[in-house]
């Protein structure tokens, strides 16, 4: 918890840390990345770096554990510090990193604040910033020591690529040398790091989806704007070899709940709800399971057979659509939930577009969903999970 000391100055200037903040993380990166260019190379993705997500996530992070500290004194907000510390294992971050992004940061937040940036101000947000470095530090350790290897990265060879969807593409690895390979769970993901047109290379978090014994499977839309999804798509042969990340990711369906379940996805975030759906018809087919997917058409589906049957093996599942493409799907347009029966108390996995998922919950939610029961899956920096209060209105 924060000192009796340093609690007084973060509740005065939380405001102006705030507002300040944004204006802070794009001078902190790009001081750090003159200093430490290597960090661009298997460790930041430039992409969220040019889009600003990544920066607003650090700053959001910040402000949001400073916040927590403040309400709740006693306790820290473990389901944030989680979901960051998952995406820092799969990208391989050490500790030894804490100290090079705190000299970096605090650097901007002096230059930013000026004459603000009293001694006193800067050791309050120091300890602050430590507070949550060695929070984290201690999930990420703990991560690291559940893999079955000591390896950040492993070596694993292409063995097959087909298109399962328009403009998607599934991939399936081996191991192309002995190193263990850790047991995922249903949700999970890997990194990926493929090398780019300059030759650096690039970190990409893919969901796992089923796969042969000892494999790992990703599937892939290809985004023509990307820097990592054209190369998998159009370069990438069978035969090459990637460097793969153990598995991580906390969104997973929890063993002690044995209610409904409701799975929720748009495009691409199929994948968890695939995922989800082979576990429950291995280990509990009798399970009372919702799908609701949306999507432009069948052909832009990925997995659509898969999914139908999943669910056709499972007496207690149901499948509804709402799909673009005129005459597809049980309904057209975007997904209104209140066109299914949602089964009471259950519990809500998403996976989709950001806006997506918003108006989906905010459905849910007005339906009478707990906004506690509502899990989610993003892909790339999570910025809504950021806005911690917003987001779990009416839990």
């Amino acid at each position: 918890m924060l000192s009796e000391k340093s609690r007084p100055v973060v509740e005065a200037t939380i405001g102006i840390i705030g507002e300040r903040i944004p204006n802070i993380t794009p001078v902190f990166y790009k001081s750090m990345f003159e200093a430490r260019p290597d960090l661009l190379d298997g460790m930041f993705s430039r992409a969220n770096q040019k889009n600003g997500t990544q920066p607003q996530a650090l700053a959001g992070s910040i402000a949001m554990f400073a916040s927590h500290l403040l309400n709740h004194p006693d306790s820290y907000p473990d389901e944030v510090l989680s979901r960051v510390a998952h995406k820092h294992a799969s990208l391989g971050l050490l500790p030894e990193e804490y100290p090079t992004v705190h000299e970096h940061l605090f650097g901007a937040i002096a230059a930013d604040l000026g004459d603000a940036a009293t001694p006193e101000v800067v050791a309050a947000w120091d300890e602050v910033y430590w507070l949550m470095a060695d929070a984290l530090i201690k999930i990420e350790k703990g991560l690291y020591s559940q893999q079955a290897n000591d390896v950040m990265f492993a070596p694993f060879r292409l063995i097959s690529k087909e298109p399962v969807a328009e403009g998607v593409v599934a991939f399936e690895f081996e191991p192309a040398d002995d190193t263990p390979m850790t047991p995922s769970v249903a949700g999970q993901y890997i990194s990926i790091q493929v090398v780019v047109m300059d030759g650096l290379r690039q970190p990409r978090q893919f969901t796992l989806v089923p796969s042969d014994p000892g494999h790992r499977r990703i599937v892939v839309r290809e985004d023509p704007e990307g820097e990592v999804s054209p190369i998998l798509h159009e370069d990438i042969a069978v035969g090459d070899v990637l460097e793969i990340s153990n598995p991580y990711g906390d969104v997973t369906l929890d063993p002690d709940f044995h209610g409904p379940l409701v799975l929720v996805s748009a495009g691409i975030g199929i994948t968890p709800v695939v995922a989800f759906l082979d576990q429950l018809a291995r280990e509990d087919p009798e399970r009372e399971v919702l799908v609701l997917h949306a999507d432009r058409s069948e052909a832009a589906w990925p997995g659509r057979e898969l999914v139908r049957d999943y669910v056709s093996r499972m007496p207690n599942a149901k499948l509804v659509s709402w799909l673009a493409a005129p005459g597809e799907g049980d309904f057209a347009g975007h997904m209104d939930v209140s066109q299914a029966e949602i089964p009471e108390g259950a519990e809500v996995f998403m996976c989709g577009p950001l806006a997506f998922m918003q108006s989906v919950r905010s459905q849910l939610v007005s339906g009478g969903v707990p906004g506690r029961s509502i899990h989610y899956e993003i892909f790339g920096p999570d910025l809504w999970m950021l806005h911690d209060e917003a987001r779990t209105a009416n839990a």
